[in-house]
């Protein structure tokens, strides 16, 4: 059944283009469009330096194509993060000065290099007592410098504020039932209109790693509700499927109209990024596992294999099912997963945030720009390189042009 909605899901997306808003307070551009453009990143703790260094190239070919003030949010449709990723989609869509996104793409990795230190604070990895605590009951990190930051950047701004429509997620420990933010509720739901501090320490809550966040929302009637929050991973790691469920959410509940023309000539344009991997190993064994209880599942030899199964595991589902989709219509060059696969020792975990390792992580993103694009394998799982198509950086070279000129298209240029 699941398999079933998700299809559907794709197929909609793919096929119901050329969408026109029906209400003036969309989030989408009010004209014809070519295609509906996504960008997805992962989760990934301080891993998020990475897709921060792919973001920051792409950016840099659209503004030599149009100009030193184009910025992300200027051309997607919906942008969707999990966790760090979400993050990252709030630094980009977010409004600041004169309307205008909050950080530019070439701040997110000295963002991260600046505040992951203290946001992930070496004492609490090396402090016996800090770390008898989180054996014993209580995250690793107490998460105050986090939640400071992230209201002092934020203040009152909300939900329905972004710059281009957001998809959040998050889950609900109360309920046991994901949340999913996103711009447009923002707007015509008054008790989902959170404010995005709360939305980011939400998402990024990760179980283990920092407390579970609450908070409340009151409309203009008196009427609350209540959130009990921990990491979107837990949800979604890989939120590129739940960005293009939104879309299609959309065109079932009517929010939008369409247009009269064959709709295999639009397109869904998706660039989906992930925040690196371990390097595939045989890392744990079934004899070894079957001596495991419960603590080991949540701590071992540093590491916690139940997040790494789950996290994991989720962004390779993800990407097989939107892989083999796109596939079935013929528009491989449509989705482009960029995935680091290889990372070892300190640039695997998700807190190991010393300068030196921060540093690491820009180099491997600069790195991964070089490497050649791959796509799933869907007989192994495992990413295999593309013969023709070039390095991931010619990839967002014609990414970037593509984007530019449905851009240009929406404004009749």
């Amino acid at each position: 059944m699941e398999n079933r909605v998700l299809i559907l899901a794709l197929n909609l997306a793919i096929s119901l283009c050329f969408l026109v808003p029906s209400s003036s307070s969309s989030a989408y551009a009010e004209t014809q469009r070519k295609v509906v453009t996504v960008l997805s990143v992962d989760g990934g703790g301080i891993r998020g330096v990475i897709p921060g260094v792919l973001l920051a190239n792409l950016e840099a070919k659209l503004q030599a194509l149009d100009g030193p003030n184009a910025r992300i949010a200027d051309y997607f449709d919906v942008i969707a993060g999990t966790s760090t990723g979400g993050l990252i989609t709030v630094m980009v869509t977010a409004p600041g000065k004169d309307n205008r996104p909050l950080y530019a793409a070439k701040d997110i990795a000295g963002f991260y290099i600046e505040h992951c230190p203290k946001i992930f604070p070496e004492s609490s990895r090396n402090s016996i007592i800090d770390r008898l605590t989180n054996f014993l009951g209580g995250p690793k990190y107490d998460g105050k410098y986090l939640k400071s930051l992230t209201q002092t950047l934020l203040k009152n701004l909300t939900l329905s504020q972004t710059l281009t429509d957001v998809v959040i997620p998050s889950f609900d420990i109360k309920n046991l039932q994901p949340v999913i933010f996103n711009t447009r509720e923002g707007r015509t739901h008054a008790l989902r209109n959170a404010l995005l501090s709360d939305v980011c320490l939400g998402t990024s809550a990760a179980p283990t790693y920092l407390p579970p966040h609450y908070f409340e929302i009151r409309n203009p009637e008196g009427k609350s509700k209540t959130y009990n929050l921990v990491d979107g991973g837990v949800a979604a790691n890989n939120p590129t499927l739940m960005a293009i469920t939104h879309i299609s959410n959309e065109i079932l509940k009517g929010n939008f109209e369409l247009k009269d023309v064959h709709p295999m000539e639009g397109d869904l344009l998706v660039l989906s990024l992930g925040t690196g991997m371990p390097q595939r190993e045989e890392k744990y064994s079934a004899t070894e596992v079957e001596r495991w209880g419960m603590l080991s599942w949540v701590y071992h030899k540093g590491g916690t294999p139940i997040i790494e199964v789950y996290s994991d595991s989720s962004a390779d589902m993800v990407d097989i099912h939107v892989s083999t989709l796109f596939r079935s219509f013929r528009r491989e060059q449509n989705y482009l997963r960029i995935q680091e696969d290889s990372l070892s020792g300190d640039a695997a975990s998700l807190d190991m945030a010393t300068v030196k390792n921060m540093q690491m992580l820009v180099q491997i993103g600069e790195g991964l720009l070089k490497k050649p694009v791959c796509r799933i394998d869907l007989e192994t799982g495992r990413p295999v390189p593309v013969q023709g198509e070039g390095t991931n950086e010619e990839a967002l070279a014609r990414f970037a042009a593509k984007l530019s000129e449905e851009r240009k298209f929406r404004r009749g240029v």
